[in-house]
């Protein structure tokens, strides 16, 4: 099953954080190698954000962390084209404007595929199916 991880998600797998849960941590790592996990390019410039900011740590310099975090071994990076720009056009007009937000939604919209999230305003904003660990 393929599945679109929010960067918080993707952050939290990535480093072990144990704000995700275990469970979903499990099934991230059976999804993995069979290439069922997606990431918004979007969520790329929001880790570098992170960085910048000095919210994100890392063990190594960003430049090759990111180049590991991203690779396809570990994650297929859904692009931003004409796809997501309709499903863009889509989302309602009470959705919040947080671009990065907005383009998460619409990937996973354009994808038709679960999103991993655990941000409550789009878990609420039912504009997205929720991904649920199994």
């Amino acid at each position: 099953m393929r599945v679109l991880l929010d960067t918080h998600v993707w952050l939290w797998w990535l480093l072990g954080s144990d704000r995700l849960r275990k469970r979903e941590h499990a099934a991230l790592d059976r999804l993995a190698p069979r290439g069922e996990l997606r990431l918004a390019a979007v969520s790329l410039w929001e880790a570098q954000m992170l960085h910048a900011r000095g919210r994100l740590v890392l063990d190594r310099p960003f430049d090759v962390w990111i180049r590991d975090a991203a690779s396809a071994a570990v994650i297929e990076i859904a692009p931003l084209d004409v796809e997501v720009v309709i499903a863009l056009d889509g989302l309602p007009a009470s959705f919040p404007g947080d671009p990065a937000d907005r383009l998460i939604v619409a990937t996973a919209r354009a994808l038709r595929i679960p999103l991993a999230t655990y941000d409550r305003m789009l878990r609420r904003s039912r504009t997205a199916t929720i991904w649920e660990a199994r």
